[in-house]
């Protein structure tokens, strides 16, 4: 039988992972999936995800290429696998791709959401699941900063410093705040993203929302291409790969 190409979408809770990718010694959301499909089908199965998302980050809408030899039909191999993922990776839709489907290069933008809750006692049973920030945040403020990298531009002082691409020109379509209760909510769009890039954006946002710093900060910021005048890097916790646009 020839191998088949599988367009796949997956959510999942990234607490009890290392990120997406694969490690030796660590357990991975990729690894797990492949351990899966081990057990699953007998011949070696390949995968490639869209986006290769840090330890502790979570997926409502992660897109993976996997190529397999099986004569599982397609409508199945969701049911099947879901009945061997862990109960925090579920494969959300499965259907035949092309053979030239690309998941890197094939995006035209990403949907990151950030989950911040101000609340004074945090919620033990959501534990990993968002940033406890029991502070008051002006998220009119926040909004007027988020407005100011909206755009192409350089996101240099945005990026880890173990980002080492030469290109840190990208796109944000769009930055919204929305207050509901005691949780900040921040949705970023974007054509491309640098290594920890909407974690250090969230972070700094956080200090505009205290009112240490003015919404216009974040022009000098992006205009210095130094990760040192940038805020805090935000924690994993709160960060959700929502979805990811192929144009269908």
């Amino acid at each position: 039988m020839a191998r088949r190409n599988i367009k796949v979408i997956i959510s999942y809770c990234g607490t009890n992972y290392h990120g997406w990718a694969i490690q030796k010694d660590a357990a991975t959301v990729e690894g797990t999936i492949l351990e899966a499909f081990s057990k699953l089908v007998k011949t070696k199965v390949r995968i490639c995800g869209t986006s290769r998302t840090d330890a502790g980050v979570h997926a409502r809408g992660q897109v993976a290429n996997i190529n397999l030899d099986s004569p599982i039909p397609t409508d199945n191999i969701k049911r099947a696998i879901n009945q061997i993922l862990p109960d925090d990776i579920a494969f959300v839709s499965v259907e035949d791709a092309p053979r030239g489907f690309d998941p890197i290069g094939g995006p035209i933008d990403k949907h990151y959401q950030y989950k911040i809750y101000t609340g004074k006692d945090k919620d033990v049973f959501e534990v990993g699941k968002y940033w406890h920030y029991p502070y008051s945040l002006d998220e009119k403020k926040m909004q007027q900063a988020a407005d100011r990298f909206v755009g192409t531009k350089d996101f240099r002082a945005f990026a880890s410093a173990k980002d080492t691409r030469t290109n840190s020109i990208r796109t944000i379509i769009a930055c919204d705040v929305n207050r509901d209760g005691d949780w900040i909510i921040i949705d970023v769009r974007g054509n491309k993203f640098m290594y920890n890039m909407v974690r250090n954006m969230v972070g700094t946002l956080i200090e505009v929302g205290r009112c240490r710093w003015q919404p216009d900060c974040i022009d000098a910021i992006l205009k210095s291409r130094d990760r040192r005048n940038a805020g805090m890097l935000a924690p994993p916790d709160g960060l959700y790969l929502m979805h990811i646009n192929f144009g269908d």
